[in-house]
């Protein structure tokens, strides 16, 4: 039997045009849509919104000598999509993860700040009851566990609320940081744990009453509905949305007979983001999720033709290597137990569908020995401070290796030096 071979989607300059056109004409729209919410915000010296609290944390400023001024600050995301921080009393009540009705002074700033992370003077009007089914959640997780910590990761994992500073610190030390905030990676895992539980009685049902639907489109279509009511109930994280986009631009192109492990998919991708969405320009989650996936296609249209077994084996160590001039240089963390994320992060594929059967099951305390020996590790991490050019170099030569397999093997020569550079700064 004769395998289709999927094909590129731009094949000519003329398809090149016509995709930048479209984005250009998206980006515009999108554009004009944040400039008119801008001047609605910025139209008076106040304004009344609804936001929910992603953060609250405490902070001092030294005024003058014996003089310090204690308060708490607030990050804050609208329900028009901007994201703020603001100031508050230092008597006020944790509302963290709360959605509340607040005033806001905002008149001076610009459309650059409105589209970044910008400052504003506020005052709470109303805190709205919390939901009731995510309450009841968080409670079944508080009962399932004794330790604090372990209820607050899980809790971070399964409803992407914020962790405190302490866990941050240790899981950033540990560099697995990235597998408790909900994102990509863990919407992958949800994907192939549905299709393993949706596929088989849809085909059953299928063959029986409705051959003539498509298993593998009605599939995903099933999949789609439910991950979007999960990001929906956890109020839309941005990571989850921008991986959920993704999901289904991916999947129409696959449906469409287009080759997905391609650098023009993840062009096409980007683009279609950041029309639809222009504050990603400034979002630096979404340039490091885009660069984890780069590489992982880098890798795969250098060595698709290798054995599966040995991608699989290999391909943690490369994704590693090639994200650690992006850690080093943004977050500058680093310690001995650093390059052990990379097994960890494998072993996680498994554990993260586990824990969520475990839960169910009511045994969901099973690893939290594990967890608590994980969490009372000292990495002594160090702060490592790296160049931006380094970076930049990093950059340039991912961008050459598309074309050229010598840039390739130079790049992982580049990267193992920035490791053996950093493992030595430690030791």
């Amino acid at each position: 039997m004769t395998k289709i071979e999927r094909v590129e989607l731009l094949r000519s300059k003329r398809d090149y045009i016509y995709l930048f056109t479209l984005f250009i004409l998206l980006f515009s729209i999108s554009l004009f849509h944040e400039y008119y919410n801008y001047k609605e915000l910025t139209k008076f010296n106040s304004q009344i919104i609804q936001a929910k609290v992603l953060k609250q944390y405490k902070k001092s400023k030294i005024l003058k000598p014996k003089k310090v001024k204690n308060y708490q600050v607030l990050k804050l995301e609208s329900t028009k999509g901007f994201t703020f921080y603001s100031i508050a009393s230092k008597n006020l009540p944790n509302y963290k993860g709360r959605n509340i009705e607040i005033e806001i002074w905002a008149g001076d700033i610009t459309f650059l700040s409105y589209l970044k992370n910008f400052f504003a003077f506020s005052k709470i009007l109303k805190v709205y009851e919390s939901d009731s089914l995510k309450e009841s959640i968080i409670h079944f997780i508080d009962t399932a566990h004794t330790d604090r910590d372990i209820t607050l990761l899980y809790q971070a994992l399964f409803l992407a609320k914020p962790l405190p500073y302490h866990l941050q610190k240790i899981l950033s030390d540990l560099g697995i940081s990235h597998l408790i905030a909900i994102s990509g990676f863990h919407l992958g895992v949800l994907s192939a744990i549905l299709f393993f539980l949706i596929k088989s009685p849809y085909r059953f049902f299928q063959s029986r009453y409705f051959p003539y639907r498509h298993l593998k489109r009605d599939t995903f279509l099933m999949i789609s509905i439910l991950l979007l009511l999960y990001m929906l109930f956890l109020d839309t994280p941005p990571s989850l949305l921008r991986s959920f986009a993704m999901l289904l631009v991916g999947f129409i192109l696959y449906d469409r007979g287009v080759k997905i492990v391609s650098m023009q998919t993840l062009l096409i991708t980007f683009l279609l983001l950041i029309a639809l969405f222009p504050r990603l320009l400034f979002s630096i989650g979404f340039f490091l999720s885009l660069s984890g996936v780069f590489y992982i296609f880098l890798f795969l249209i250098y060595f698709q033709n290798k054995k599966k077994l040995w991608q699989f084996l290999i391909l943690p160590f490369w994704v590693y290597l090639m994200m650690l001039p992006y850690s080093l240089v943004l977050f500058g963390n680093f310690s001995l137990y650093h390059p052990f994320s990379i097994i960890i992060t494998s072993l996680f594929t498994l554990f993260y569908p586990i824990t969520i059967f475990l839960h169910f099951l009511g045994v969901g305390n099973l690893f939290d020995g594990l967890l608590e020996a994980l969490l009372q590790i000292e990495p002594h991490a160090v702060k490592i401070t790296l160049s931006h050019k380094i970076l930049y170099l990093d950059i340039l030569l991912s961008f050459v290796a598309i074309f050229k397999k010598e840039a390739l093997y130079l790049l992982l020569v580049y990267n193992l030096s920035i490791f053996i550079y950093s493992i030595y700064h430690i030791t």
